[in-house]
């Protein structure tokens, strides 16, 4: 079950990132880039492997995010935290479509030809745990990676 982590404070004085996208594929562009420059403040430098990896599976969960989840008129929310110990960074993408959740276990590798369909199995390779949950603010979902740092 997921247990959303409590951010120590980082070097700039913020406790968490967290913030409200459109979805469109600007959108997810624009979290990805938050999202690591976010780590970067938090001493996770741009060129190293924890800002790569989360900044790739924020941008897997993004893209999904517009393509599977989009409402009309309602925004995406992505959440950066780490935890109490800062042991585990967790990145949670939220957006307002309950019905179309992801499938937790092992994805399947797609058609050979198939333009599309990896980025769960990038998620699941580069995580150390992730899910999906209801969304805590309303209608939808949360779909949420987390990442060991220790």
């Amino acid at each position: 079950m997921h247990t959303p982590l409590s951010p120590p404070p980082d070097p700039t004085g913020a406790t968490e990132f967290a913030m409200a996208f459109t979805s469109t594929p600007r959108g997810a562009r624009l979290a990805r880039l938050f999202v690591s420059h976010r780590l970067d403040a938090w001493g996770h430098p741009y060129d190293g492997g924890v800002n790569e990896t989360l900044t790739l599976i924020t941008a897997e969960l993004c893209a999904n995010a517009v393509r599977h989840g989009r409402v009309p008129g309602r925004d995406f929310h992505v959440r950066l935290a780490t935890g109490a110990d800062g042991g585990r960074l967790c990145v949670e993408v939220s957006d307002t479509r309950a019905e179309r959740r992801p499938v937790v276990a092992a994805p399947t590798v797609p058609d050979v030809e198939s333009e599309s369909g990896y980025g769960l199995l990038l998620v699941a390779a580069l995580a150390d745990d992730w899910g999906v949950t209801d969304r805590r603010s309303g209608p939808g979902k949360t779909v949420w990676a987390v990442v060991d740092v220790g």
